[in-house]
């Protein structure tokens, strides 16, 4: 098998999820640390600080790296296509699962 093409909006959408996943990881990650540093902040402004910068992160980082996965899926995706109708695409090679009986799966 050779994989000549990848569809540019395929790929996007699924990286764009990926990435928006991967986002709100950060972003609990960047709340987290936002909360335990404003629980021992000196000063009441801020705590605040920190509690509107974590909350936002959970909901901004999600969103931009989404965004990021997405267009930066879309230009690998095209530049892929591109640069395979030059050199002919990336043999692969494949193997099928056999069953416990023998046969193999569909």
């Amino acid at each position: 098998m050779i994989l000549k093409r990848i569809e540019p909006f395929s790929l996007a959408k699924v990286s764009a999820i990926l990435y928006a996943i991967l986002g709100l990881l950060v972003g609990i990650l960047f709340s987290l640390a936002a909360v335990v540093g404003s629980a021992f902040g000196g000063s009441q402004d801020m705590g605040l600080f920190g509690e509107i910068f974590g909350v936002g992160s959970i909901i901004f980082l999600p969103i931009f790296y989404g965004v990021i996965g997405f267009v930066g899926s879309l230009i690998v995706a095209f530049l892929f296509n591109l640069v395979t109708s030059w050199v002919g695409g990336i043999g692969m090679e494949f193997e099928h699962e056999q069953s416990h009986s023998g046969t193999p799966q569909m």
